[in-house]
């Protein structure tokens, strides 16, 4: 997102930390509530640009929103939702990409109560890398013919088999439908790093041609935090075809100390 729905997305999410955070509040209902809704914004088109439509007065796109939704869902997802609608989005899928997130941070805030964030974090990351590895799971989880309530069950059905936590659980089923129009990897990815971020976390993806010692891990994290400024989560591959070495990539930066890519600019030296 970019200018106006940047700081309205910050100042929705402020607001939303509010009423997240207040005592007694069933978070996982206040999630479903706000992926309905986000799930029937990306399904109706004239809708959500009537929402998002900042030309109309604010108090006729809440009572919009009230009218369609008010008595299907709590009022702590109302009161959002109407803070949401008062926004100004630079488009209407901007707000659902907001709507969504807000489901998002709802889900992660029930996983922080438990103090649970770092294993949803470690099972999402876990479970992406056994999908790329399963290439018949990962054909049946983004099969076009298959409906999403089929893909989201055997998903869901996955993990619940292996006792996951139920915010890991609810997260993947976000990132069968899709989050942001992503698709299935790219949700679980953004997924991952929405949780690193919510324990004030860097995500770096480490591909090592052997796997890393503690010792190891330590020290690269704590390189990395220094780069960052901030702690890091890592997330190690082994990758034999590397053949030494370590690739490390850091949101958009990536560092290759691979002997593999050492190899190639030497062949690349003496062919120039």
């Amino acid at each position: 997102m970019h200018g106006a729905s940047r700081e309205s997305l910050a100042g929705v999410r402020a607001q939303f930390g509010e009423t997240v955070g207040a005592a007694g509040t069933d978070r996982a209902a206040l999630a479903a509530d706000l992926r309905a809704v986000a799930d029937l914004l990306g399904r109706e088109p004239g809708l959500r640009r009537a929402l998002a439509d900042s030309s109309k007065p604010t108090e006729n796109r809440t009572g919009l929103l009230e009218a369609l939704v008010g008595s299907r869902i709590g009022a702590g997802a109302l009161d959002v939702l109407k803070t949401a609608v008062s926004a100004r989005w630079n488009s209407a899928h901007d707000l659902v990409d907001a709507v969504e997130l807000l489901s998002v941070d709802a889900e992660l805030a029930d996983a922080a109560e438990r103090d649970t964030l770092a294993e949803v974090e470690d099972q999402l990351f876990r479970f992406g890398r056994i999908v790329e590895g399963t290439p018949r799971l990962s054909r049946l989880l983004t099969d076009p013919t298959a409906s999403v309530a089929q893909r989201t069950e055997l998903a869901t059905g996955l993990l619940e088999g292996h006792s996951a936590d139920p915010v890991t659980v609810r997260l993947v089923g976000f990132a069968v439908q899709g989050l942001g129009g992503r698709a299935f990897d790219g949700s679980l990815q953004r997924l991952v790093e929405l949780t690193a971020a919510r324990r004030d976390r860097e995500i770096a993806y480490v591909t090592a041609a052997s796997p890393l010692t503690p010792e190891q891990e330590e020290r690269l994290a704590a390189r990395l935090a220094a780069i960052y400024g901030r702690t890091v989560s890592l997330k190690v591959e082994v990758d034999p075809s590397l053949l030494g070495g370590v690739t490390v990539r850091v949101g958009d930066d990536l560092y290759d100390g691979s002997v593999a890519r050492r190899l190639e600019q030497a062949r690349g030296a003496l062919t120039n």
